[in-house]
């Protein structure tokens, strides 16, 4: 254990820190989450490397400086109640479950969303709520969020998740084509969103009624 923990220090010095990451509680916490128990035993020594690694059913875990990015991206407080479209391996939420008051997760894999909800029972997250169904359509029932993140690509940002977005709240998403898109951070102002694109990056597609259509 002490190994990977040397290994998260090394991870957040050189793929977060040195990157321009300062928001200084997402160090924090990406130093303390044991990333390689949100990947597959026989890749628990890949997983403090500066890439995405697969993780079962066609998914992946996302790049650590990209997770760090995004949540920095997010601009938390505390006191925030935050939608996550994507739950993956896991990780994504409990780095923001460190940060934020809760955390809706949804995952449209059953098999991926059980294995989610394992680890986060095993870690004592409490404040981890995990849903299997269409991500692309949101939780009405849950809304308004401060925040949303999407962590798989979709052509553009569906009209649930800004409908079920606070006044004043923010999304962070990757957006563009299917196989290459943009960074996009957008705040909510007077109902619609003010866009800003950052960076290029490539994610698996968001699957769903108002994302790509599963192929």
């Amino acid at each position: 254990m002490d190994r990977y923990k040397k290994l998260r220090e090394w991870m957040v010095e050189t793929q977060i820190v040195e990157r321009g990451i300062k928001d200084k509680r997402v160090i924090e916490v990406m130093k303390k989450i044991p990333r390689h128990l949100f990947v597959p035993e026989d890749i628990m020594d890949d997983a403090y490397d500066d890439r995405a690694l697969p993780i079962g059913h066609g998914q992946t875990i996302s790049q650590p400086y990209i997770v760090a990015l995004m949540t920095e991206l997010l601009e938390v407080k505390g006191d925030e109640k935050v939608l996550e479209i994507g739950t993956g391996s896991g990780y994504q939420a409990a780095i923001l479950a460190e940060l934020v008051k809760e955390v809706h997760t949804i995952e449209r894999i059953e098999a991926l969303a059980e294995e989610a909800r394992k680890k986060f029972e095993k870690l004592g997250y409490k404040n981890i709520k995990v849903y299997i169904k269409d991500g692309t359509e949101g939780l009405p029932q849950e809304a308004p969020f401060d925040r949303i993140i999407i962590t798989a690509a979709t052509p553009k940002i569906p009209e649930p998740l800004i409908a079920q977005l606070k006044e004043g709240g923010i999304i962070v998403a990757p957006v563009g084509e299917r196989y290459s898109q943009y960074m996009l951070k957008a705040e909510k102002k007077e109902g619609k969103l003010e866009e800003h694109y950052l960076i290029p990056v490539a994610f698996v597609p968001l699957i769903g009624k108002y994302g790509w259509q599963d192929s």
